[in-house]
């Protein structure tokens, strides 16, 4: 045990840092989905697709999280994270394709490094390319770039 979130079978995280601009993006990929929750804190959140972890909601899970700097911005990540999903037929499934659902969360870096370069899809996608079990990197890495 790495007494981390990788303890718990099929959960995987991965990180995408962009060190020149300080930003980066972490995602957490459950799998078999899972069963999630959030709260909402602060005057400014940026935040995408969490109406998905409210009680009584069609979908009843998640198929990961994406967390990103870049402000409001870093929401783009996300779409990364539901290609990658997608192309591995993870998701909600609506017949044609299935949906992936993926809640995420941005931090405001903008004042660090180089405002101009966000998180996006692109980001959103190597980061869970890098997605593995076992120990987690911490600090200033992935959404924590900048942070």
């Amino acid at each position: 045990m790495d007494d981390a979130i990788t303890d718990v079978s099929g959960i995987r995280v991965g990180h995408f840092s962009h060190f020149e601009a300080l930003t980066g993006c972490t995602v957490v990929l459950c799998e078999e989905g899972a069963v999630a929750v959030g709260d909402i804190w602060g005057t400014a959140a940026g935040t995408r697709q969490m109406d998905a972890l409210a009680m009584g909601h069609l979908v009843d899970r998640i198929d990961g999280v994406c967390l990103a700097g870049g402000s409001a911005f870093g929401l783009d990540a996300a779409g990364g994270v539901m290609k990658f999903l997608e192309e591995r037929g993870r998701g909600f499934d609506v017949v044609i394709t299935k949906v992936p659902i993926v809640p995420a969360a941005v931090i405001f870096d903008l004042g660090i490094g180089d405002y101009r370069v966000r998180p996006d899809a692109e980001m959103g996608y190597k980061a869970c390319m890098n997605a593995r079990g076992g120990g987690v990197e911490e600090g200033s890495i992935g959404a924590g770039t900048g942070a």
